[in-house]
């Protein structure tokens, strides 16, 4: 499911996946948002939000962090306060990236994993990475404030290959 909704105020970014089998090495996914001034939708981001940094203003942030994808629900779940945001940000990409510590690891190597946008209850996207099976990363959802200040989703499932410091500065580049 996807929608091109338009204004949107908050948004959740869930993830999950299956712990990994006994002995082998985690299965660790992380959620990343990029921020981006509106002098520069496409430069270098102006600055990331993940597992170990927060955004400067509160507005993005990583409520629940999973190492393992042990537990019930979502392991990991990122909120984004878009109508928070600061005027001079135009454009936020969400992404995941699979740490990549004990060798390579792509999505197609982790059982049941899934990722949900949310506003509120209802389901803005939904996937499962089966579409980047061969990733080891992948852009989820873009969000763009047109000129009124509204701000509009674009679900996109893009896969990548890397780590998730290379995937960080790829992430938000022009796509075709």
């Amino acid at each position: 499911m996807s929608t091109p909704k338009k204004d949107i105020e908050k948004v959740e970014v869930r993830v999950k996946w299956d712990p990994s089998a006994y002995g082998e090495p985690a299965n660790d996914l992380d959620i990343i948002a990029a921020t981006y001034e509106t002098a520069a939708p496409y430069g270098a981001p102006a600055y990331l939000v993940h597992f170990d940094s927060r955004s400067p203003d509160g507005t993005i942030t990583l409520n629940r962090d999973s190492r393992t994808g042990q537990g019930f629900g979502f392991d990991e779940v990122m909120t984004i306060e878009l109508g928070r945001l600061s005027d001079a940000y135009s454009r936020v990409v969400v992404g995941v990236a699979i740490q990549q510590r004990d060798g390579r690891k792509t999505f197609g190597q982790i059982e049941r994993t899934a990722v949900q946008i949310r506003e509120g209850y209802t389901d803005l996207s939904e996937d499962d990475f089966s579409g980047v099976h061969a990733a080891t990363a992948a852009v989820v959802a873009e969000f763009t404030r047109d000129t009124t200040g509204a701000w509009g989703f674009h679900a996109a499932v893009r896969g990548f290959d890397g780590d998730p410091d290379s995937f960080a500065t790829v992430m938000g580049n022009r796509v075709g």
